[in-house]
This record gives C-alpha cells, sequence and structure tokens, in this order.
C-alpha cells in the first residue's frame, strides 16, 4: 500500500478515536506506527491531513460501489450490494462512518473542507445514478441523491444511536425498503 494512503488510513482512525481535536500529525505518525514527522512530510499541514482523509473515503467507499464494469444485474442485486455495503460500515468499517462525520463536523467551519466533502460526495453519488441509470430508474441523478441520504441516514441512526439499533434482520429490511423505494417505477 502506498505511503499516503497508510497514513490517510491512521489519520481517519484518529478522527474516529480521538475527534477532529485529536488529529495531529504526531498522532497520526504513533497510529500509523511510523517516525515522528513522517505525516508532515508527506501532509505538511492539518489542512493537507484533512484533505488526505476526504480522498481516501471517497476512493474507499467508489471501490465498494457499483459501477459500470461491475454493474447490478437487477434490483435485487443492488439490494444485497447496499445491505453488505451498510452493515460493514456499521461492523469492520465503523471508523470510516465516524472519521467522516467528524469531517463534516469540521467543514461546517471549514469552507474548503466542505467543498471537498461535496466533491467527493458528488463523484458517489455520480456513481449511484449511473448505476440506477442502469437498471432503468426514472431519474436517477435525483433518486441517487435520495437514496445515498437515506443509507447515510440509516447508518447514522444506528451508529449514533439516534434510531433504534436494527439487528442484521432490521438492517436488512431498512435497506431493501429504500432501495426499492427509489429504485420503484423503472422504466
Amino acid at each position: 500500500m502506498d505511503r499516503r494512503d497508510v497514513l490517510a488510513d491512521a489519520a481517519i482512525a484518529v478522527l474516529a478515536r480521538d475527534g477532529g481535536r485529536g488529529l495531529t500529525h504526531r498522532a497520526v505518525d504513533a497510529t500509523a506506527e511510523l517516525a515522528e514527522g513522517t505525516s508532515s512530510y508527506y501532509f505538511r499541514t492539518r489542512a493537507a491531513l484533512l484533505q488526505a482523509c476526504v480522498d481516501r473515503l471517497t476512493a474507499r467507499t467508489l471501490a465498494e460501489v457499483p459501477s459500470a464494469t461491475r454493474p447490478p444485474a437487477d434490483v435485487d442485486e443492488l439490494v444485497e450490494a447496499a445491505v453488505a455495503l451498510v452493515g460493514r460500515w456499521l461492523t469492520a468499517d465503523r471508523d470510516r462512518l465516524l472519521a467522516r462525520w467528524e469531517l463534516a463536523l469540521e467543514s461546517t467551519r471549514r469552507p474548503e473542507l466542505g467543498a471537498a466533502l461535496r466533491t467527493g460526495g458528488a463523484r458517489i453519488r455520480q456513481r449511484v445514478a449511473a448505476t440506477l441509470d442502469g437498471l432503468g430508474v426514472p431519474d436517477p441523478a435525483r433518486r441517487a441523491d435520495d437514496l445515498v441520504a437515506c443509507l447515510d441516514g440509516l447508518a447514522f441512526d444506528d451508529l449514533a444511536g439516534a434510531g433504534p439499533q436494527r439487528d442484521a434482520a432490521g438492517l436488512r429490511a431498512a435497506v431493501t425498503d429504500a432501495v426499492h423505494g427509489f429504485t420503484s417505477g423503472r422504466a
């Protein structure tokens, strides 16, 4: 793995563990188990480190979302992909969600970070829109925006404790309802 990716992953882990205030070059170096000063060599400023987090989160999410090279065959396959993705966010990749929300909160005070998050989010939504378009879903861009927001909301409710704690069956039912709701009326 590229050194920049290792450092960005470590920064994501620091954000998830310690929040935005805990994100320092020293904390990233320690988490990555690299010599002190390594992260500041690659990412000179805290702003550059935050940008690296956004870029890495976007790249990792894009790698998981169905694409033109591996589109779902039908809505049921899309449901399975969405269930797996949200389930992974809530378990093995929990740190990614926590870090993204830390970045979102910090972006309210840093317009450049907000712009980076919107750019990354637009790339993900474009991928989802292309997937919906390939399935014949009308108005795929709007529905992609809404579907992504809905899946994010389900994850937030579960992880932050804002809503019901769903077991695997409850999560599957909620994701299935969301995907079918946003893909209904296919052409």
